[in-house]
């Protein structure tokens, strides 16, 4: 007898990925404003920002998309991306409850890092978002549909995915340990992941364009008065009406206080970065290589990717078990 699968895998339109120089923001700013608060008179159902103290990253539909503009201070990744988004069986995407990136590492992050799949991540209040190349799509298929049930998103709606013809000639993958290689730091600052009611967003426009735009994007990361090891770290996400945001906590104070989610608990997460130098795109397994320790160690984690470094948020509490659970991933060859 067929086992039933439990979760379904959402294939989602085609996304780009692309960076923003802090210099380049200011030509940008009425794009990414209509995009954020104006997204009725658009076409666009995805689309996130996030800065850094390197850069502003960007993923957005192609409709989102023609509202930037053309210019040498923006850097498009060479690749068209699909989100996955892994669903309760009988959900939506949309309406599902928060897995956690630590929750789909072993059944979708570890397996497509065993075939070699780079994958590009959005953690976000309400769900998580796999990228992976459209390029890879035949292979991400292969890989995932034994565990789920696969549907693709045209133009709207929700259909059964075809497996594109394609039934045999993978290789299957030697399974290899993986290591942590690249630095890991971990600033001072503590974050909320949060969101609002799209209702009330009118009301803290103003606010939130000052967060987004204008609230130190030109300080220099440890100026003179501030914590050096405090960084930067903002993010805002639309994606088909639902609102996530990850700010400090200091950011947070300034929004009214009945206006950003919170849970009962009030709860705080503490950042790991990873990466010394930009981390690019080609290299396979890094998401895998911080998501499964927490998963084993049972940790929950947010996992945002940006176009230079990657950043997991976890639990205040669990902070330093997570650095010495990574550390110890990272000289165990």
């Amino acid at each position: 007898m067929r086992r039933r699968k439990r979760w379904r895998l959402h294939i989602l339109e085609q996304l780009e990925v692309a960076s923003i120089e802090k210099e380049g923001i200011e030509i940008c700013t009425h794009g990414l404003i209509k995009l954020a608060f104006l997204a009725s008179k658009t076409r666009c159902k995805f689309f996130s920002l996030t800065e850094t103290p390197e850069d502003y990253t960007i993923i957005v539909d192609e409709e989102g998309f023609k509202e930037l503009p053309q210019s040498n201070l923006i850097s498009v990744a060479d690749s068209t991306w699909l989100a996955l988004n892994v669903v309760s069986g009988g959900g939506n995407a949309s309406s599902s409850q928060p897995i956690g990136v630590t929750k789909i590492a072993k059944s979708v992050i570890a397996p497509l890092a065993d075939h070699n799949i780079s994958v590009f991540m959005l953690s976000t209040y309400q769900t998580d978002f796999i990228l992976v190349r459209e390029r890879d799509l035949p292979m991400v298929m292969h890989t995932l549909s034994s565990e789920f049930t696969l549907f693709r998103v045209v133009n709207g709606e929700t259909v059964a995915a075809h497996n594109l013809g394609i039934t045999n000639g993978f290789v299957k993958p030697k399974l290899v340990p993986r290591p942590i290689i690249h630095p890991l730091s971990s600033p001072s600052n503590m974050f909320c992941v949060t969101s609002l009611d799209p209702d009330t967003l009118p009301s803290v426009a103003t606010l939130l364009m000052d967060v987004m735009f204008y609230s130190g994007g030109s300080k220099e990361v440890g100026a003179s008065g501030e914590d050096s090891s405090h960084i930067r770290f903002f993010s805002f996400s639309l994606i088909e009406g639902y609102i996530s945001l990850v700010m400090d906590e200091q950011t947070a104070q300034r929004f009214p206080s009945n206006v950003l989610f919170t849970s009962a608990s009030g709860e705080l997460w503490k950042m790991v970065r990873i990466g010394g130098q930009p981390l690019g795109f080609d290299e396979c397994g890094i998401v895998a290589q911080i998501s499964e320790p927490l998963a084993t160690a049972d940790i929950p984690a947010y996992y945002i990717s940006t176009f230079k470094f990657d950043h997991a948020l976890v639990p205040e509490e669990n902070i330093q078990s997570v650095i010495r659970a990574l550390r110890t991933e990272s000289t165990a060859q």
